[in-house]
């Protein structure tokens, strides 16, 4: 039987890169997926790429009114979520102490701390007792990455709340995950130079990128049974980039 058979997901952020392999996965593996994303085509693009057992939720998770749609959508067509993986998300290279603004400073901790709270907040009344909660991380919460203060410390809030809704959760044994990942092959580094996709290959003990799909394989592990007896935990995948 396929891991997520009878299953119901939501992946936000879902139009490209790992939260769309993910959500692929998801769907392989026999579970409804609903996606989200803030721009129609895109949106529209990614659906017909996962191709069944799929719904588009245009939905930017910084806005809680769209939140709240987003899950009357989920209710309204399934009535439970399984799985939820937060995986909407702002990262880019910033500026270093000094120079950074108030902008820049909303931009990460609006959708990344923000955001994912009211996310996984919003999907409280519909997860399942024993449901699975993943959210998206990165290596340079462990790795000093300069120009990224702001972006690695939003993103250092949800290792915090994996660990405390845990315990507040306990009683209906909802599973909090982090995965935290390296550079990975996304739209992102497309946009990088050859020499700027090497500087982060050699640090990588595997000398390379990370493959978007590689991501969609630890997120399928933690939203399936086989990891029924962890919660509150870091999963990193990033080739060992945080080692070095």
């Amino acid at each position: 039987m396929k891991k997520l058979h009878g299953k119901v997901a939501v992946v936000t952020g879902a139009t490209s890169g790992m939260a769309l392999a993910t959500a692929k996965l998801f769907v392989e593996q026999g579970a409804s997926v609903f996606i989200t994303g803030r721009r129609q085509p895109e949106l529209d693009a990614a659906v017909q790429v996962i191709g069944h057992d799929v719904t588009g939720v245009r939905c930017d998770s910084a806005n809680l009114a769209d939140l709240d749609r987003l899950f009357e959508t989920v209710r309204r067509e399934r009535g439970k979520l399984d799985i939820l993986f937060a995986s909407a998300g702002y990262a880019a290279p910033g500026p270093t102490l000094g120079t950074i603004t108030e902008a820049h400073f909303d931009q990460n901790f609006n959708l990344n701390a923000k955001g994912t709270l009211f996310t996984v907040q919003k999907a409280l009344p519909l997860l399942q007792d024993g449901a699975s909660v993943i959210m998206t991380g990165t290596m340079a919460t462990t790795k000093a990455v300069p120009g990224l203060s702001a972006y690695s410390a939003s993103k250092a809030a949800l290792h915090q709340f994996a660990r405390v809704w845990s315990l507040e959760l306990k009683s209906r044994k909802i599973r909090f995950h982090v995965i935290s990942p390296g550079p990975i092959n996304t739209p992102i580094v497309a946009g990088l130079t050859p020499g700027q996709v090497a500087g982060y290959e050699v640090q990588v003990p595997f000398s390379r990128m990370g493959e978007p799909v590689e991501i969609a394989e630890a997120a399928l592990f933690l939203a399936s049974d086989d990891s029924t007896f962890i919660t509150g935990t870091e999963l990193t995948v990033d080739g060992g980039i945080s080692l070095t």
